[in-house]
């Protein structure tokens, strides 16, 4: 009885998997077109203000996390039906977003293949080690965790890292065709780079496209940790891993203000995608509100989404994750009990 509710539920998204050109053409031009635009202005207003030169940045910023979501769905095929399209403009705002694009495409792939599964983690994810894991480690190991699972290394480091050194290496076992994308994609970075560098100056260049680099950054992560990572998630070992509780119950349902969810791509409605990742972002509200199922998912708001900088572990035993405080007074309550046994 479970499959089958399953499979149904799966069936549902079907109407929703089909992408139309005039709107993606036309998320091309309210998105893309005005990143380009907010970059020009923001120069422009260098000879006004340093400050209104930042807010123009934040604000493209913005436009370039949703250039991402556009870059994310031609890794699906699901922005364009033609698959040929997708790999284009996949490749272009992979340049723009500093994602070599297949080279995303397959561990995203794999993200979505094994999201959930406590056997299978490791790529396309967010490091993290259960409870069990983390108590037998050892001491290097914890150290690094705890340092990877800070705040400030997670969203302010961790772009640095993630998008100027790690995405510049081809993975182990790449085909030729992710190889050549990764170094036309890396060449065409540095070409840029010093282009506007020479023709804008580097103080300037590096004003504009540092401070759009470092809140897109932050928030992109920021959006992906959110949507796997809170209180009672799921995750089971390969044995118990369903697909469609993975989604489900794995992914939440980020419930944004309007801006920031046009801003977003809808990514909030992040269990409808990974339910279904051939459906185009501009459909994923439509498809969660048609569907009575979804309505019932885990749902996360901006205010309740802090919390989830405290949840550092999961819980085998509770199904749920904790957090370093929470764990040391387990182990402090259980040391207070073992003398009594």
């Amino acid at each position: 009885m479970i499959k089958e509710k399953q499979r149904s539920l799966r069936k549902q998204m079907a109407p929703f998997e089909k992408s139309t050109t005039k709107n993606s053409i036309l998320q091309i031009g309210n998105t893309i077109l005005p990143f380009f635009l907010l970059w020009i202005l923001a120069y422009q207003s260098l000879s006004i203000s340093y400050v209104l030169t930042v807010i123009l940045s934040v604000i493209a910023a913005g436009f370039l996390v949703r250039v991402f979501i556009i870059f994310h769905d031609c890794c699906h095929y699901s922005f364009f039906k033609n698959r040929k399209a997708n790999d284009i403009l996949g490749t272009i705002t992979g340049i723009l977003t500093l994602f070599p694009y297949r080279q995303w495409q397959h561990d995203h792939s794999v993200h979505h293949a094994t999201s959930s599964n406590l056997d299978k983690r490791g790529t396309g994810d967010i490091w993290m080690l259960t409870v069990d894991e983390y108590l037998e480690a050892d001491r290097w190991t914890k150290m690094k965790y705890r340092l990877y699972r800070n705040p400030f290394v997670m969203f302010v480091l961790g772009p640095i890292y993630k998008f100027l050194i790690e995405n510049r290496f081809n993975r182990k076992g790449a085909r030729k065709k992710e190889r050549i994308n990764t170094y036309v994609t890396n060449v065409a970075i540095v070409g840029l780079v010093v282009l506007l560098s020479f023709t804008l100056g580097w103080q300037s260049f590096l004003l504009i496209q540092g401070t759009i680099f470092m809140v897109s950054g932050a928030a992109g992560i920021w959006l992906f940790y959110v949507q796997h990572t809170f209180e009672d998630s799921y995750f089971e070992e390969d044995e118990n891993w369903e697909y469609v509780r993975a989604a489900v119950e794995g992914s939440s349902f980020y419930k944004l203000p309007k801006a920031l969810q046009w801003f977003t791509g809808n990514i909030g409605y992040h269990h409808v995608h990974h339910l279904s990742p051939r459906i185009p972002n501009y459909k994923l509200e439509q498809a969660h509100e048609n569907t009575p199922p979804l309505q019932n998912v885990p749902t996360v708001t901006l205010a309740t989404s802090i919390e989830s900088i405290k949840f550092h572990l999961w819980d085998e035993t509770e199904k749920k994750f904790i957090g370093f405080k929470e764990l040391k007074a387990k182990k402090a309550s259980k040391a207070r009990v073992s003398p009594e046994l």
